[in-house]
């Protein structure tokens, strides 16, 4: 908040209150960084939500053992660095060699250059992100459902209820205050992406892909206009603080515990 307020460099240091803060919102630059950034941020998180809420319910009816593998086995890229899984999907996704072209050729599709083309990057970077993600949420999860008593889910099976509305009016009503949880935790995550952007695409192809974190990172430390790279995170911070602030809002009221 202090190094905002100034023209702060590896040299010098000048006050001049808001001046970085109308600065950033007059360059195209970070504008462009912004909307990546939410684009990448609510085109993950409900991905990997729902996908953690899908694995969680299919997982609850067996027993411990099997659960206790599964949820092992989902958890484990998060205990990976972040910068192998990058470099693991910069392979996957390479035009001549990658897994994922293999793939598209052995069904009679032209491969792409998925990280190359400034309409494929952002999507490519979202579905790595959703393929690899969501594990502690699904042993958040489970926890969370294991706990919810057996006799709600029998009482609206003798009432006839389908498998879809036990889910919709009785499984996600119990499980709202780890699922608020798991959605700001989330979006604080994925909105301060950075591993990812600088491993595999530094941002490109034409900018498609330049996340604020990236932003910040190039600002201060390729740049060293420190002041203006803190103007930055501040903003990320408002921006983090709102949507914390809403989501608890809509979340947060009428949950059982």
């Amino acid at each position: 908040m202090y190094l905002s307020l100034f023209d702060y460099n590896v040299f010098s240091q000048r006050f001049i209150g808001f001046e970085n803060f109308a600065t950033l919102f007059s360059d195209w630059l970070f504008l462009k960084a912004l909307g990546n950034t939410f684009l990448y941020t609510f085109g993950v998180v409900p991905l990997w939500l729902g996908k953690a809420l899908i694995v969680t319910v299919l997982l609850h009816p067996f027993r411990n053992s099997i659960k206790t593998f599964y949820k092992a086995l989902f958890y484990l890229p998060h205990v990976t660095s972040s910068v192998i899984v990058s470099m693991i999907w910069l392979w996957v996704y390479n035009p001549n060699y990658g897994l994922l072209n293999y793939f598209v050729k052995s069904v009679g599709l032209a491969p792409a250059i998925w990280l190359g083309n400034k309409f494929l990057a952002m999507p490519a970077l979202i579905f790595m992100q959703f393929i690899m993600g969501g594990g502690s949420t699904i042993v958040l999860l489970s926890a969370a459902m294991a706990s919810i008593p057996d006799y709600y889910f029998e009482a609206a099976r003798l009432e006839g209820a389908s498998s879809w509305k036990v889910f919709t009016k009785v499984t996600i009503p119990l499980l709202k205050p780890t699922i608020l949880y798991a959605l700001i935790m989330g979006t604080i995550a994925n909105f301060q992406t950075f591993s990812n952007v600088y491993i595999m695409t530094r941002g490109g192809p034409e900018f498609s892909t330049i996340s604020i974190g990236y932003l910040v990172y190039t600002t201060a430390f390729r740049e060293y206009n420190l002041g203006l790279a803190s103007a930055m995170s501040m903003v990320m911070f408002g921006i983090l603080a709102l949507l914390g602030f809403l989501q608890f809002k809509w979340l947060g009221s009428n949950v059982e515990y």
